[in-house]
């Protein structure tokens, strides 16, 4: 896509969904582990779930009073919490989480720059992971996917993108990284307070919560919904995103 200039003439303005160079690594990463698993022999790929997915049963026994064992020890232990987000149960799970990422990422990862949108979605997802291992603890159901960490990413992206001066203000905001960080930076309660932060919060965790309880899938089907990580990577994401936020701080 090619840049646009702005009514003077004088400067590209960035469009929304013109993704920045992290986030296309990113994507390339989750799309490159997933295609490779597929040359793996079934028994390999068992493998790799049990050493690197997250299993609540690593860290607590079953409800049975079981202790099982995982590949990988103690260092695994330490590791599964990162390396579960790199997982996805299908193509349909990946293309759905990447289509997430893209669209809440893209004004993040600019406002943020790509070291620090790294560390805060890293921080996200071991965050939901670690809670949802706590919700099911000595679970043998394993969870994969970055939905955690991508549910930290739209929390950060709502504590800005409504503000007066914010990307959904206006037609024609220029995305570039300059432009998003002069969006004031608040504190995550005040710019919750603004009411549409604060409203589309309520929406997505209550239609997390409702999909979680019914099992819906991302296209329908019946499936088992990790609600717990995703909701957790929500409140770390807000609870995060102005540790990390390099925005200028609001006079209010």
């Amino acid at each position: 896509m090619s840049e646009g200039f702005d009514r003077g003439g004088a400067r590209p303005s960035y469009p929304a969904f013109r993704a920045p160079g992290v986030l296309v690594g990113l994507v390339a990463l989750l799309f490159g582990i997933h295609l490779a698993r597929g040359f793996l022999s079934g028994e390999a790929d068992f493998q790799l779930i049990l050493t690197f997915a997250l299993f609540p049963a690593r860290y607590a026994p079953t409800v049975d009073g079981a202790v099982y064992s995982f590949p990988g020890g103690l260092w695994a232990d330490l590791w599964t919490p990162v390396t579960y987000a790199f997982l996805h149960a299908d193509w349909l799970h990946l293309i759905f989480n990447s289509v997430w990422l893209m669209a809440f990422g893209t004004p993040v990862a600019r406002r943020l720059g790509a070291v620090r949108f790294i560390s805060f979605y890293l921080l996200c997802g071991v965050i939901a992971g670690v809670a949802y291992a706590g919700a099911q603890a000595g679970s043998l159901a394993p969870v994969v996917g970055a939905s955690g960490a991508i549910s930290g990413v739209i929390a950060g992206a709502a504590l800005f993108v409504f503000e007066r001066s914010g990307p959904l203000a206006r037609f024609g905001f220029d995305y570039s990284a300059e432009a998003l960080r002069a969006v004031p930076r608040r504190p995550a309660h005040k710019a919750l307070a603004g009411g549409q932060a604060l409203v589309f919060s309520a929406v997505w965790l209550g239609l997390t919560l409702l999909t979680g309880l019914i099992g819906l899938g991302a296209a329908g089907e019946s499936a088992n919904i990790a609600w717990e990580a995703h909701v957790a990577g929500f409140i770390a994401g807000i609870l995060f995103f102005p540790r990390f936020d390099p925005g200028v701080a609001s006079e209010e």
